[in-house]
């Protein structure tokens, strides 16, 4: 279900999926993907509010989605030997992560 929560970061309303839910000393916390502007973010409980009815409809403008065949690799580097290989890694390094943000920009 979509949701309307408030993103501190973009300092307005957003449509939003809620992936989770974990407590804080504070209050409970949401984590919570921004349809519209495929982005993560942790909200507050009390800045969450039911979508009403008609924009509920509205198509998301962001999708999520994967590289077709496109695997994570990390250099491996083998200290004793002083060799560095490229290999298979189980997450992408956050390196990575922002050369591809980067290049999408």
């Amino acid at each position: 279900q979509v949701y309307v929560v408030f993103s501190e970061e973009l300092k307005c309303w957003c449509r939003a999926l809620v992936e989770s839910v974990w407590c804080q000393i504070d209050g409970y916390q949401l984590g919570c993907f921004l349809v519209d502007y495929a982005k993560y973010c942790s909200v507050a409980l009390k800045n969450i509010r039911v979508l009403a009815g008609a924009f509920a409809k509205i198509p998301h403008r962001a999708k999520k989605c994967r590289l077709h065949c496109t695997k994570p690799l990390t250099l491996h580097i083998d200290y004793c030997e002083n060799t560095a290989k490229i290999g298979p890694a189980k997450r992408w390094d956050t390196a990575a992560i922002q050369y591809f943000r980067k290049l999408l920009e």
